[in-house]
């Protein structure tokens, strides 16, 4: 079995693939006229992999080396039927622990306070009795896969009521309660945080509009760690501005890097980090253990083992 191996494997790593007996690690620098026509698996995505997509004949395994494949030709491999995994999982403890401390930094007062520090104001008077804790608050989740469950786990243990919101509405680990999409509007709406982590499809594009916004009545704080086009960004800005929302944590941007005239640049009660929020130093060794487990599986039987991706509903 030829992999790809667009990802930077290790060497220890490429060798124990190699053990498996039937494979041959190919980097980049050795793709040529002959092998790219014969490669029977990519890990990771970019130009050359679009390239290997449209020459390979025997193409039959991809590996994305990220939760999230709308940047991947999805109809194609439906087309080919190419088998499609990815590492959905591994970035439940990163991003779980980000949202929480987006929330406590608002909860706190850290938000304020580093904002007046530019100035040199000292605050403590103004803010100190503005802080709150974050028990017996509202978070409603959009999305309750392994993240949301994550996210929802660690609010819990600080006393927060979690209500997730997903497609089928089913009771999920984690959540006081779990709604279906319609009604996850009205949830919203009431709550002190709500908090986007719903993967990038044609039904969640641009989830978040100046519709669902102009219903928000409580103010609360919007938290987007799923995936920027989910979100119209003149609709949070503008809600922003109208206090409609009292703030919010951005790690994903509709457009990637955020554009230095955007006004949420400028804007003190928003938190901006540039789409770190699943990185972790050990990534690689988590993401290479599903990838050698798909390979095995593959030469023994022919299919995935695990995070098979269903190409129809995009995760």
């Amino acid at each position: 079995m030829k992999i790809l191996d667009l990802f930077n494997l290790t060497g220890e790593q490429r060798a124990k693939l190699e053990s498996l007996g039937e494979v041959q690690v190919i980097e980049p620098a050795e793709l040529n006229d002959n092998n790219i026509k014969n490669i029977n698996g990519i890990y990771g995505w970019n130009k050359k992999a679009q390239n290997v997509l449209g020459q390979s004949t025997e193409l039959k395994f991809v590996q994305s080396n990220s939760a999230g494949v709308d940047y991947m030709p999805l109809s194609d491999f439906a087309d080919k039927g190419i088998t499609l995994t990815n590492v959905s999982g591994i970035h439940a403890e990163p991003i779980s622990e980000m949202v929480v401390a987006y929330v406590l930094a608002f909860a706190r007062g850290i938000v304020t306070s580093q904002a007046a520090r530019r100035d040199q104001k000292w605050i403590g008077d103004q803010v100190r009795m503005q802080n709150y804790t974050i028990k017996n608050r509202t978070a409603v989740i959009f999305g309750t896969g392994h993240i949301g469950r994550a996210i929802a786990e660690k609010l819990q243990a600080f006393g927060t009521r979690t209500v997730g919101v997903s497609r089928h509405g089913k009771p999920v680990a984690h959540f006081d309660q779990v709604v279906g999409d319609q009604k996850g509007v009205l949830q919203a709406a009431k709550a002190d945080f709500v908090i986007n982590i719903m993967p990038l499809t044609p039904t969640t594009r641009y989830s978040f509009t100046q519709a669902f916004f102009d219903q928000m009545t409580n103010q609360p704080i919007f938290i987007n760690v799923g995936r920027g086009p989910s979100v119209d960004t003149k609709a949070l800005i503008a809600a922003l501005d109208q206090h409609q929302l009292a703030g919010a944590g951005l790690d994903v941007f509709e457009s990637e890097p955020l554009p230095i005239d955007s006004p949420l640049w400028g804007m003190e009660n928003v938190i901006l980090t540039p789409h770190i929020s699943g990185g972790f130093q050990e990534y690689g060794d988590e993401a290479f253990a599903i990838l050698y487990q798909n390979i095995a599986s593959f030469i023994q039987t022919g299919e995935a083992a695990i995070n098979k991706v269903d190409l129809s509903a995009g995760y």
